[in-house]
């Protein structure tokens, strides 16, 4: 069994948000490129599935993986 890192909780401001989005928001891509780059070469899963379209719309609680690395958007209470 491998240790998988925990999940990181993300404040969102209001869902949905898109994936490419949320990949820089969580610290899990760069900029908007490197987003792109990672959801093209298939390194992007979305509740365990492989994701390849960045404009993929994500809610709270849906976990967002690349590599070791998973993060969970929440939604700020205002």
């Amino acid at each position: 069994m491998s240790s998988r890192s925990p999940i990181r909780a993300v404040p969102i401001r209001e869902e949905p948000i898109r994936l490419g989005q949320f990949l820089k928001l969580a610290g899990l891509a760069e900029d908007g490129v490197h987003a792109r780059e990672l959801v093209e070469a298939e390194e992007v899963q979305v509740n365990g599935r492989l994701e390849t379209r960045r404009g993929a719309q994500l809610r709270a609680g849906d976990v967002v993986a690349v590599g070791d690395e998973r993060a969970r958007p929440v939604v700020e209470e205002s």
